[in-house]
């Protein structure tokens, strides 16, 4: 099994041609693609084990490290999709929405788990994607040692280099476990990160309840917004329609 590192995407672009077109796509960036060593790790985790005071000789962890290592191995080996996009010939002009993608990963600062439900917006240009691409994507930037922050810009960039749409919202809330198990433990709490790449058409607002959009009541876009317009993207924008 093999991991690949996080940074820029190959494959095919999605914005020009007409009909169904499809593309793989891995994670491929300027570290390249580095093999994983099961036995490496394994023995790692046989150390480790050790060195925390624990009795690798105990029946109950004979085989502890092999399944670490396999188990660390799968989170942080992204799955290569297919990406599928269609000619938005009916010029659909609304908001393309799919909430509550769940998403997991691993924090980068202590290796323990953060889990959570990601919400995807985009205004359609030229093509559109095929709904399902949206939870592979999230699950391809996923795989590995991540923090959300991170998370969350990567995932409304790739949506906005390769399906080259009006505009982007995403939101992704979850919990951490290095602050709910350890630490502070405060069990129960969420992050929640925002981050919108737009060229937002006027008189839309985002934030309806039921995640309708609808106009604003000055007939303009709302502040940060506008701000979103006229800088390129936002790390604090209205995004209440993607979230609960």
């Amino acid at each position: 099994m093999a991991a690949v590192a996080d940074g820029g995407l190959t494959g095919r672009s999605p914005s020009s041609g007409g009909g169904a077109q499809r593309g793989p796509f891995s994670l491929a960036g300027d570290r390249g693609r580095r093999d994983i060593s099961l036995l490496a790790a394994q023995n790692a985790v046989s150390d480790l084990l050790a060195a925390l005071g624990q009795d690798v000789a105990d029946p109950q962890l004979r085989d502890t490290p092999r399944r670490v290592a396999a188990a660390m191995a799968e989170m942080l080996s992204p799955v290569a999709f297919s990406l599928t996009t269609f000619p938005n010939d009916d010029r659909y002009d609304e908001l393309v929405v799919v909430r509550d993608i769940p998403v997991h990963s691993l924090c980068a600062h202590h290796m323990l788990p953060f889990r959570g439900r990601a919400h995807l917006g985009y205004l359609p240009g030229e093509r559109i994607l095929g709904i399902s691409k949206l939870a592979w994507m999230v699950e391809l930037f996923a795989r590995g040692l991540q923090i959300q922050e991170r998370l969350t810009v990567q995932v409304g960039d790739w949506l906005t280099e390769h399906l080259q749409p009006k505009g982007v919202g995403v939101v992704i809330e979850a919990e951490h476990l290095c602050m709910t198990l350890r630490g502070v433990q405060a069990y129960g709490t969420r992050h929640a990160d925002s981050h919108l790449v737009a060229a937002w058409p006027r008189a839309r607002r985002c934030s309806h309840p039921g995640g309708v959009p609808g106009p604003h009541p000055e007939g303009g876009m709302n502040n940060a917004v506008s701000r979103a317009s006229r800088h390129g993207r936002s790390r604090r924008p209205t995004t209440s329609w993607l979230g609960s």
